[in-house]
């Protein structure tokens, strides 16, 4: 590959050399490697929050970008190691569902392989961290040129979370919660291209926007709040979310992952 990008998202943080473990291995098998960190502050072990960050962020990456994702409580133990290779990106990680997303979502066609071939390995001695001793290398290797069925066998069978996806009830469009930022912004499931398909280009300004039942102004940024209260937005990755200016919407009115949303015709 020219100038290959591999990017990283973890729940690892970086109170510790994890991160930076993973890329000194990719480093060391391709010098010529570009390495991004999407993120490493994916809440622990969430594999759900994982499949949501993936499957929001890949596409805004170009052809042939390499994306490892560790979100891995299992490591270790005989959940397998796959990579999913769509019609122009790679993705590295356990099959425990962090690439629902990507299966659910995805329009490219995809192919799931179960990664086997040990030789890629690095040879560390330990079983807890894949991340470092499979993931990255693995990565760093298909970003040299190796092909992908070079590195185990073709799999239907791989694993699946489910995952809230938006239904329409009566003309109505339902959907929750499903990721908390770090400025306590409460990101749904509804997009707008959801919102357009069923009421039509420019139509989210004249419905009618429900959380838990309260009726939610809308606003086309963060500034344009007029007050400390809770308003509505399509943010910047598409997604209707719900926000307080300067403020934490989700401790300050108790908006949690999980709380229903809906829309409907004023």
């Amino acid at each position: 590959m020219n100038d290959p990008l591999i990017t990283l998202t973890t729940d690892f943080g970086y109170d510790d050399p994890f991160v930076g473990m993973m890329k000194g291995v990719i480093l060391k098998i391709n010098p010529l490697a570009n390495i991004v960190d999407l993120t490493h502050g994916i809440r622990q072990y969430d594999i759900r929050e994982a499949a949501y960050t993936i499957g929001m962020s890949y596409d805004f990456f170009p052809k042939k970008t390499i994306h490892i994702v560790v979100v891995d409580p299992g490591v270790g133990s005989g959940r397998r190691p796959v990579i999913v290779m769509t019609d122009h990106h790679y993705f590295i990680g356990p099959d425990n569902g962090v690439f629902s997303h990507i299966y659910s979502q995805s329009h490219e066609t995809l192919s799931v392989f179960h990664i086997t071939s040990e030789h890629y390995f690095l040879s560390s001695g330990g079983g807890t961290f894949h991340g470092r001793d499979i993931f990255a290398p693995v990565a760093a290797w298909i970003s040299r040129g190796v092909n992908i069925p070079n590195f185990g066998e073709h799999i239907t069978d791989y694993h699946k979370i489910p995952l809230p996806f938006p239904q329409v009830s009566d003309n109505a469009l339902k959907g929750e919660v499903i990721l908390i930022d770090k400025f306590g912004n409460s990101i749904t499931n509804i997009k707008a291209a959801d919102i357009e398909k069923l009421y039509g280009a420019g139509s989210i300004s004249i419905l009618k926007i429900l959380l838990k039942g309260k009726e939610i102004p809308l606003k086309k940024f963060y500034s344009q709040a007029e007050d400390r209260g809770v308003y509505s937005l399509i943010n910047s990755t598409g997604y209707l979310e719900f926000f307080i200016y300067r403020g934490n919407a989700s401790s300050e009115y108790n908006i949690s992952v999980g709380d229903k949303v809906e829309l409907s015709a004023s």
